[in-house]
């Protein structure tokens, strides 16, 4: 096989991911939309009732624009850790895949890049529905999309790493409780990390779901700056890392 990328063996697992996507797209719309509305009733109106503004923001606003990240996250790390895990070792997908003309870097580009999609596309779901509830209408909002993309790319590279290092799909309980959940806890997605104290406010920023909020906020507020290129910088990086290892563990697992 090729080293290099070509695309055709990605567009080819493209049009199977849209073939099973229109008989599941009900249900994964619903989770989208819905996800947001509890969030938005229960912190929003909740918390917001106690809070009020917070740094300038009305609290229904900030969290509209905070769970972003976490909709990008549950998309792309839940469906690259679970879904690779299911096709690679229960469905033998994956098999099948590699006797056409596809390679392991090709494949994990295509899984990834389409959980990404998804994540670009649901990842507005919470904006939408904040606008439902009084966030006002941006142009900077177009930018979220591709925020979206970028950061469910990582995270859903990052979710097939872990699928191909793990010895059993329950091995992710410890993925998604000890790691994911503390992430977009304290990603500035409720609170402001400022409020941590200082090593934790310094370690949000190795923490890539951090990057995406200030990013999103950024967009729908109409507040990017230049300053704003090291966050993209740093999703770009982590993306970029994942994608190795992601791409190294996963022909280890198929081929090696």
């Amino acid at each position: 096989m090729s080293s290099l990328l070509e695309w055709a063996p990605v567009r080819a697992v493209w049009r199977r991911e849209v073939a099973l996507y229109r008989r599941y797209w009900a249900s994964t719309s619903f989770a989208a939309v819905s996800e947001p509305t509890i969030y938005l009733l229960a912190f929003g109106y909740g918390f917001g009732s106690v809070v009020g503004e917070l740094y300038g923001y009305d609290y229904k606003e900030f969290v509209a624009t905070g769970v972003v990240a976490t909709a990008v996250l549950f998309i792309g790390a839940f469906g690259g850790m679970f879904n690779t895990f299911i096709r690679r070792t229960f469905q033998h997908t994956y098999d099948a895949m590699l006797a056409a003309p596809v390679d392991v870097h090709e494949l994990v580009t295509a899984e990834a890049s389409w959980l990404a999609a998804k994540a670009g596309v649901y990842g507005c779901a919470p904006v939408l529905v904040g606008m439902a509830f009084g966030l006002d209408p941006s142009w900077g909002m177009l930018l979220v999309p591709f925020i979206g993309f970028l950061t469910g790319l990582a995270f859903a590279l990052f979710g097939v790493w872990v699928s191909a290092i793990v010895p059993s799909i329950n091995t992710f309980d410890y993925v998604i409780t000890g790691l994911l959940t503390p992430m977009f806890m304290v990603a500035g997605t409720f609170f402001p990390v400022t409020q941590l104290p200082a090593w934790a406010a310094t370690a949000a920023w190795f923490n890539p779901l951090f990057h995406c909020v200030e990013l999103v906020r950024g967009a729908v507020f109409g507040r990017l700056g230049i300053d704003d290129l090291v966050h993209v910088g740093v999703l770009v990086l982590f993306a970029a890392v994942m994608w190795g290892l992601a791409v190294w563990k996963m022909r280890a697992r198929l081929i090696d």
